[in-house]
């Protein structure tokens, strides 16, 4: 499995690795060394890859990604931050590769997987988290909520599918004389589509009329994880009083974290709420005895015990949220959070978005006395999560390795 980005990224890869070897597999994760204590005790191999995404983030490149308002516009300094990194990415993936029997190439990194697959003549299965190919039915989902119509929403699918790409044209390059590929060869899966599988549930976002039979939705792949247990400090807050509201912001980063906590401080306490902050790849922080600043901790175990959930709506920590069966207040950054926002809103466990530009505690304090207070948004958190219990998101993927293997 070769996967690149956030840890949002990853994490859900650890825990369908973790299902395929107890199937019987032999599995190695390839991405970002920083990444290696997810796979712990899971039984996954680990293939570190250089670039570290935190620093790329914090760097001047990822700040730029800040400046634009738009999708388009954050699409445009992505592809340009993402273009330098690729190259370095190149070399640790082939050397990768060649030990596989078959290569599952997370979204980020599809056309490259696919050419090295090529390559190496070993198949190939995508695993998406997004929906990462173009439909009539949504625009894509890193540009935005707002519908173009049939024709326009395809068409945004295949301006986001063409930069992506542009992302990985040098890096391409390498691999075709490399390996003797021809100049436009099989590894353009975003055109014609390779069998992929969509690591969300179809209850969450329904599979597209329009897509080809290779795409399908194979439901949740939830994390690895080893603890058993919260730290003894977020132990202790959780019971000195009534459920608190966590509030983090994954591996988003902010221009002004600062102003972001007491925002989101002014906010818990005028809701009348207590409050769990993440410090996150944001830097975070809060003080005060109605609110505790943590590190990272198993979502799994935290906030199903959460009054609700504030959270920067990345796709890892939307299915976290879902799976919790609480409440949420999605704060959109960046990528492709406002489309999951949405998803949360139309399906009944939000009261509504919260932009970042938009946040102050006026704003998401009356977001959060909507969440706790409208028993609906609990009801149907709950609804939810009881029927996403019921899936098996890695059947799917062990059914789909064993026709490729055939």
């Amino acid at each position: 499995m070769m996967t690149a980005g956030s840890r949002g990224d990853v994490a859900p890869y650890t825990g369908l690795g973790a299902g395929l070897v107890r199937a019987g597999h032999e599995v190695t994760l390839a991405t970002h060394a920083v990444f290696e204590p997810l796979v712990a005790g899971s039984g996954v191999r680990f293939h570190p890859l250089p670039v570290d995404p935190r620093a790329e983030l914090h760097s001047e490149r990822g700040r730029r990604l800040h400046e634009a308002r738009t999708g388009p516009g954050k699409l445009v300094r992505l592809v340009s931050m993402a273009r330098e990194a690729v190259a370095d990415l190149t070399a640790a993936l082939v050397e990768a590769s060649r030990k596989g029997d078959v290569l599952l190439v997370g979204g980020a990194l599809g056309p490259l997987g696919y050419a090295i697959a090529d390559g190496l003549s070993v198949p190939a299965l995508g695993l998406h988290l997004q929906p990462l190919h173009p439909t009539g039915e949504f625009p894509a989902s890193i540009l935005g909520t707002r519908s173009l119509g049939t024709v326009g929403n395809r068409l945004s699918g295949r301006v986001v599918t063409t930069s992506v790409e542009l992302v990985f044209a040098d890096a391409l390059r390498t691999v075709r004389r490399r390996h003797g590929l021809p100049a436009v060869g099989r590894e353009r899966g975003t055109r014609t589509p390779r069998p992929v599988l969509h690591g969300y549930s179809e209850l969450v976002v329904p599979r597209p009329r329009d897509w080809p039979a290779e795409l399908r939705v194979a439901g949740y792949w939830w994390p690895h994880e080893t603890e058993r247990r919260l730290p003894e400090e977020l132990e202790d807050f959780l019971a000195a009083g009534p459920a608190p509201v966590f509030v983090g912001l994954g591996s988003a980063t902010v221009p002004d974290a600062e102003r972001v906590s007491r925002e989101v401080v002014g906010a818990l306490r005028a809701a009348g709420l207590r409050g769990v902050v993440q410090q996150g790849w944001a830097g975070l922080a809060a003080d005060g005895d109605d609110v505790l600043t943590i590190g990272e901790v198993p979502h799994s175990l935290l906030f199903p015990r959460t009054a609700a959930v504030v959270h920067h709506a990345g796709a890892g920590t939307t299915g976290a949220v879902l799976r919790a069966g609480v409440p949420t207040v999605p704060v959109p950054v960046q990528f492709d959070a406002a489309f999951w926002a949405s998803r949360l809103t139309a399906l009944g466990t939000a009261p509504g978005a919260v932009p970042l530009p938009r946040l102050t505690a006026g704003t998401l304090g009356a977001a959060l006395r909507r969440a706790t207070r409208d028993e609906a948004h609990r009801v149907r958190a709950r609804e939810l999560a009881a029927r996403l219990a019921e899936e098996d998101g890695v059947a799917p993927v062990l059914a789909a390795l064993d026709r490729l293997r055939r």
